[in-house]
């Protein structure tokens, strides 16, 4: 994998650890991973912190994040050791995490279990921020240029907080995707615990795919963008894994056949078979093989267009 920062690490080792509590003879050593790796979160929150904040050497940051643009784009999660907020990674960080609570909160203990709703909730109510006006899509906060030469604390950062937004007609099908994915994703998570929030993920989920399906292309092609997005999380692999990925999430979400008919339509076009020996925030091939396994029952090759049609 390349560029995986720790957030990622750290939802990928959640997804691990939930089942390792089986063997018995590590059960604490294990137990108190997966707290760790859940609590790592707080650590990366950005905006206004709650009483019972874990991390208490943490505090309010980035207050005035979307001000440019007049709306609130406060929340949310910073990428690893610095204070930009990147959208597309964080996305994937909340689609995985969700993933993994939907396959095995049933094993977590109860109070991680929370702690990792809670983990889930602090990102997707930033990212129904970043899909709230029509036909615009807020994919980043903050300079990584200016950012990555002052090395400070987000409590007393001093770097420009630029809002870098994507609107239609152009594209950012890699970033709408994977927004759609992780909120589709998460309202699966949310569907017993609070079945009106888990509606209004899905809902916005819905409507971000609409945003990548129709104006395709990846957001980091885009001028206004470039130069803030890469080369830190430029689309390297193309945006066509996302249109999968998210219809992928939102097919299993929703149960709605017309995200299994996009599936079948546009598998090999959008080339569903490519590129399968690794699975990242910027490649989802391997993961989307899995995902689609779940609905067509079926595993390898899950997403050629020929197994697609078996379901």
């Amino acid at each position: 994998m390349k560029n995986l920062s720790p957030p990622h690490h750290a939802l990928l080792f959640t997804a691990l650890l939930a089942q390792l509590p089986l063997f018995q003879s590590s059960y604490h050593e294990y137990q108190d991973a997966l707290s760790k790796s859940i609590l790592f979160f707080e650590g990366q929150r950005s905006g206004y912190l709650p009483q019972d904040q874990r991390v208490t050497w943490r505090a309010n940051s980035g207050l005035s994040d979307g001000w440019t643009y007049n709306t609130d784009l406060t929340g949310g999660y910073y990428d690893a050791g610095d204070n930009v907020k990147f959208g597309f990674p964080m996305a994937f960080t909340t689609t995985m995490l969700a993933w993994s609570v939907n396959e095995f909160g049933d094993l977590m203990p109860p109070n991680e279990l929370r702690n990792s709703l809670v983990a889930i909730r602090w990102a997707t109510d930033y990212l129904l921020k970043t899909v709230s006006q029509p036909n615009r899509i807020f994919v980043q906060v903050g300079d990584p240029n200016g950012d990555h030469i002052c090395w400070e604390r987000p409590e007393d950062m001093d770097t420009p907080r630029v809002v870098y937004a994507v609107d239609a007609p152009n594209p950012a099908s890699d970033v709408a995707g994977e927004t759609a994915a992780a909120l589709a994703a998460s309202s699966m998570a949310f569907r017993s615990s609070d079945p009106g929030y888990a509606e209004t993920l899905l809902r916005n989920a819905i409507n971000a795919f609409q945003f990548a399906d129709s104006y395709r292309g990846a957001y980091s092609d885009n001028s206004n963008i470039k130069d803030g997005a890469c080369p830190f999380y430029c689309d390297f692999d193309g945006y066509q894994d996302e249109l999968l990925w998210g219809a992928a999430w939102l097919r299993r979400a929703s149960y709605d056949d017309t995200y299994l008919s996009f599936l079948q339509n546009n598998g090999e076009t959008l080339g569903a078979d490519e590129n399968i020996n690794e699975f990242g925030w910027d490649n989802k091939h391997a993961g989307l093989n899995v995902l689609v396994s779940k609905v067509s029952g079926k595993f390898e090759q899950a997403c050629t267009p020929d197994s697609l049609h078996q379901s």
